[in-house]
């Protein structure tokens, strides 16, 4: 399975279009997470996303609620929702987790999520799936601009528990393309231009 991963895309309705214009190309497009800038601009990228006929999967960031999500995506056919929920596209499961965990710094704007309501959340994450997170988890793909490790507890884990055959995040800009690995599993922060994946 060819996958096309994104993640922070933050309103930029040119890497948006890119996207679109790729997509045909796989057999999934992955999003993780914060397509709006601070709750605004979700009404004015999704449309532009919403051009995709690809199976898609897209998880909240910390810049958007999963409410606000599902409601811009209500009339994408190709759009999944996911938060604490899964689906399977072409016999693999996906699974999905957004938002900012641990809860950020940046006040009432932002979509978090403590450790342990991060926990509830994944614990019916099912083995081998592909994990779909907007915040990495902690120690992997998510060092900020000062060198600290900012990512989930509660998200690495479920990664060791679940062994998941691919995690996708974002939410650190700092570390976007960055890849890391626990155990067998890659764990990739893809940021807004697009990083293609094979699935074995």
């Amino acid at each position: 399975m060819r996958l096309l991963l994104v993640s922070d895309l933050h309103t930029d309705l040119e890497a948006a279009a890119a996207i679109v214009a790729r997509a045909p190309d796989f057999n999934a497009i992955v999003g993780a997470g914060d397509f709006a800038v601070k709750r605004r601009g979700l009404r004015k990228i999704i449309p532009v996303l919403a051009e995709i006929e690809t199976p898609t999967i897209l998880v909240p960031g910390n810049g958007e609620s999963v409410e606000e999500l599902a409601g811009a995506c209500a009339d994408w056919p190709a759009a999944h929702v996911l938060h604490g929920d899964g689906v399977e596209l072409g016999g693999i499961p996906f699974f999905g987790l957004g938002g900012g965990v641990p809860v950020t710094p940046f006040g009432a704007w932002s979509y978090d999520f403590t450790e342990d309501e991060a926990r509830v959340l994944l614990a019916d994450c099912p083995p081998g799936a592909v994990l779909v997170t907007h915040s990495p988890p902690l120690g992997h793909a998510d060092v900020d601009r000062a060198g600290r490790h900012i990512g989930s507890l509660a998200v690495l884990e479920a990664v060791e528990r679940t062994r998941p055959r691919l995690v996708v995040c974002g939410h650190i800009h700092d570390s976007w393309g960055v890849r890391s690995r626990v155990g067998e599993t890659p764990i990739a922060n893809v940021g807004p231009r697009g990083t293609e994946w094979r699935l074995e």
